[in-house]
């Protein structure tokens, strides 16, 4: 078997387990947890604070990425399906236009806003190497599965279309107009992942590097409570409605 061809099986695998590279490597972050001390040490807690914000915002900004992404695309592509492969069109408009891969993009974006809550060099290039030898599989596996379905459709727009580095200034308009409601069925997930990301990393870090009591960290770390509130209660109402109501369901724009 060729090399090409044994990545691209790996890629079929591993396109099942995507979403869960960060939980493989959650051991190896919690033992690189206890060395972040260095970085309130050396500049001081409130500009640990700002970098925490810098974390989330970028995390956020990932989202929007997504969000961007979902919004603009019909039903049957770019969905969270593990079991297959799957896509009734080619998405060659709106961020695809611009990236072969923009929910890939986005989702390390996401991902890198995770892994600098570290503060570790070391974790954030292994993790990042991780991250690009699991997906590079992936994408391989995909772009296999579009040129085997679109052939030269597929060929002509993955010659001018970057893989991951966007190139902005090839920007096509989406042929469909932006759905919120269509992107809120798809990616309400996404919100509760980061509120409880972050909500989760202060907490430890307050508790177990700082060394306060419970009540101390709420009193000066209001803002996290809140947003896992408002993260959780966003998420339930979103799933609520996903499942008991027809209100997310827009014609051509099912999962």
């Amino acid at each position: 078997m060729k090399l090409i061809d044994s990545m691209m099986e790996q890629g079929n695998y591993l396109f099942q387990w995507r979403s869960y590279l960060p939980l493989a490597i959650l051991p190896i972050a919690a033992l690189e947890f206890g060395n972040c001390r260095w970085f309130s040490a050396t500049f001081g807690t409130a500009i640990e604070d700002r970098w925490d914000l810098f974390c989330l915002f970028a995390s956020v900004a990932g989202l929007c990425l997504r969000v961007l992404t979902i919004g603009f695309v019909p039903s049957s592509t770019s969905g969270r399906s593990t079991r297959r492969q799957r896509a009734v069109e080619l998405n060659t408009t709106g961020m695809y236009s611009i990236v072969r891969h923009p929910l890939y993009v986005a989702n390390f974006i996401v991902f890198l806003g995770f892994v600098l809550t570290l503060k570790s060099v070391v974790f954030v290039l292994f993790a990042t190497s991780a991250y690009i030898v699991y997906y590079e599989r992936i994408m391989l596996a995909e772009e296999g599965f579009l040129e085997s379905a679109y052939g030269d459709e597929f060929r002509s727009w993955a010659a001018h279309t970057p893989t991951i580095i966007p190139r902005l200034h090839s920007w096509v308009r989406p042929k469909l107009t932006f759905s919120w409601r269509t992107a809120l069925q798809r990616e309400y997930h996404g919100v509760l992942l980061i509120g409880t990301v972050f909500f989760l990393s202060k907490l430890s870090e307050g508790l177990v590097l700082r060394q306060q009591s419970l009540q101390s960290w709420v009193e000066v770390e209001r803002g996290y409570v809140i947003l896992i509130a408002l993260c959780a209660t966003f998420y339930i109402g979103a799933s609520y409605v996903r499942k008991r109501t027809n209100w997310l369901a827009v014609a051509g724009r099912g999962p």
